[in-house]
Order: structure tokens, then C-alpha cells, then sequence
């Protein structure tokens, strides 16, 4: 027989329920507590005094059953528990912010904000004026910070301090990460005006054995175009290696050393050197957007997205590889 509670005549385990339902406003005080690492900070950023961020402090210890910040020196450091409730936390507190803010018509000629975009080097001097100029022509209120990307941990956008980025999905894409593609882009091969290579056939032998530049983000790191010479017998020589496209390019351009990079990414870096088709079958690759899903259906963010897609989709002036 149910169990109910002879003054209120309510089932008592509806009862319990209410008693123990959890108060969803410390959800806010554990965010910044989180982000801050410091009571007094966090009780001005909240508005509260350090007494009373102290007893939400403890409340929040009882409620989740972890100490979450402990003394270390002068300061206090996250628990392992806290270190893992951190970002989770900061995501409900986004989510909740964005289902109580009202949903207004976007005016990009009012429209003030600063959006960081990372990528890899040969995006700003390909696509960066055309960005910039758009978005000066509809919304001058904004600005654009780019970011260099050293690598392909997706950290800086689940933390907010990336909006957008581009690159070639892969393993290491967060499987929740929204993702557009840009442009179809391949490898070819450039060496300065007067090299060798710009004389008669490539073949892939004399691509082999002609001293190459590698781009290699780590150490140790093989490509598409080592897999493709192995399937041939070969191996090409590599003299030295940078970590991008623009190094390998001013290398090319003052040494006989042959760089091998993506072709529309590097349209304007490559002026004035001559460049060819690599002589081996190299599959293209598909360059992508990428962004978190808390800023999907941000309506300014959704306009920047559109924005660098047009730019990227736009004609390119012709500028097919020399064989």
C-alpha cells in the first residue's frame, strides 16, 4: 500500500522529491566559483558578499558531495571533481542563459562584437580581405580576430575562445562539433621560377629524388603523399621541415627545395614560383567550418558562417598548376 501523508494527504514519496529536488541557482555560483578558483572573486562577480559565497560554497559541497575547491598555499585548486563538472556546468548555465533570453530580430548595422576565427596559414592571405570587407560593408560594428591554429584539438571552441574554425575533418573532430564544408582543395607541387622541376616532365621519380621541404605539424609525422610514393617504390627526400605552408613556400622560393602544399589554400603565397601537378594519384580533400553546437543558432554567429562560406565559394581567378 502506497505510503501518503496523513496532513497533506500527498504520497510521500512525492513529497521526499520536493525536499531533496536540487536548487538549480547554485548551478549559476559552481560556474563561476569554477571559473574564478576564488571565493572574493567570484562573490563580486556574482555581487555577493564573501560570507554569503562561502555558505553557497558549503552548499554546494554537501549537495554534490565533493569538497571541489581545497586550500593549496594562498589560493584554492579545482578537485578532480571539479575539473570534470567544469565545462559541463558552464554549457547548462549557456544553454539555460540562451532559453531565457528573447529571441531578437538580428540588426547588423547596430551589431557590436568581436568573433575569433583560427585557422591554418594561407587563409588570411587568401580569403582575409574578402572577409573583412564584407563584413565592414553590413555590419561595421564588428571585427574579426584570426587565430593561428598549431593543431587540431577542438579545446578553444568548447571553451568559447575560438567562435569558428576551419580544417579537414577528422578522428580528432569532436564527435559533437557542427561542421560545413568550404571548398575541395588537392596537393600540388611548387618550386622557384628557373628550378629544375620547371623544366620538362615531372615524374615521380624526379619529384623523389629532388629535396623537399615537409610540412609536419609533429615530429615523425607521415602523409598522404609519403603513403602514395611507397605504393610506388619510392620515397622522397626530405632536407628540412617547417610547421606550415608558408615556411615550406619562402623556403621554395629562395632554394631548390620542392614544396608540396594544398593548392587553393595557397593561391596567393604561391605568386611568382612555378607549380605543377604532383606526378602520383593524391585523392582532394574537403576543407570544413567548424563550430560548437551552443553557438548554432546564435543569429550573428549564423551570419558570420554565411559569410566565410560565400568568400571561400567565390571564383578564383585561374591559376592551374604548370605541369
Amino acid at each position: 500500500m502506497d505510503c501518503i501523508d496523513s496532513v497533506h494527504a500527498t504520497p510521500c514519496h512525492a513529497k521526499i522529491a520536493r525536499m531533496t529536488r536540487p536548487d538549480f541557482n547554485l548551478l549559476v555560483t559552481l560556474d563561476v566559483l569554477l571559473a574564478e578558483g576564488n571565493v572574493a572573486r567570484a562573490a563580486r562577480r556574482l555581487g555577493l558578499s564573501a560570507s554569503a559565497m562561502s555558505r553557497s560554497l558549503a552548499r554546494l559541497r554537501e549537495t554534490t558531495g565533493d569538497p571541489l575547491l581545497v586550500r593549496a598555499g594562498r589560493g584554492l585548486v579545482p578537485t578532480p571533481r571539479a575539473i570534470e563538472l567544469r565545462e559541463r556546468v558552464a554549457q547548462v548555465v549557456r544553454d539555460a542563459e540562451s532559453v531565457l533570453r528573447p529571441v531578437e530580430r538580428l540588426d547588423l548595422a547596430r551589431l557590436e562584437r568581436t568573433f575569433t576565427l583560427r585557422t591554418r596559414d594561407g587563409f588570411v592571405e587568401n580569403y582575409g580581405a574578402a572577409l573583412i570587407a564584407r563584413i565592414a560593408a553590413q555590419a561595421p560594428g564588428v571585427s574579426l580576430r584570426f587565430a593561428p591554429k598549431p593543431d587540431k584539438d577542438n579545446a578553444p571552441l568548447r571553451e568559447g575562445s575560438v567562435d569558428l574554425e576551419t580544417g579537414v575533418v577528422g578522428q580528432s573532430t569532436g564527435p559533437e562539433m557542427r561542421v560545413q564544408a568550404l571548398l575541395r582543395d588537392r596537393f600540388v607541387g611548387v618550386v622557384r621560377a628557373g628550378h629544375p622541376l620547371a623544366r620538362g616532365r615531372v615524374t615521380a621519380s624526379r619529384y623523389a629524388k629532388a629535396g623537399h621541404v615537409a610540412v609536419a605539424r609533429r615530429p615523425g609525422h607521415r602523409g598522404a603523399i609519403e603513403d602514395a610514393l611507397d605504393a610506388l617504390g619510392l620515397q622522397r627526400r626530405i632536407v628540412t621541415s617547417v610547421d606550415g605552408f608558408t615556411g615550406a613556400l619562402a623556403l621554395a622560393r629562395d632554394t631548390d627545395l620542392v614544396a608540396s602544399v594544398p593548392e587553393r589554400h595557397t593561391g596567393r603565397l604561391r605568386e611568382g614560383l612555378h607549380t605543377f601537378t604532383l606526378p602520383f594519384e593524391l585523392p582532394p580533400f574537403t576543407v570544413s567550418l567548424v563550430w560548437h553546437p551552443r553557438m548554432h543558432a546564435d543569429a550573428a554567429h549564423r551570419w558570420l558562417r554565411e559569410l566565410v562560406r560565400e568568400v571561400c565559394s567565390a571564383p578564383e581567378p585561374s591559376r592551374r598548376p604548370r605541369a
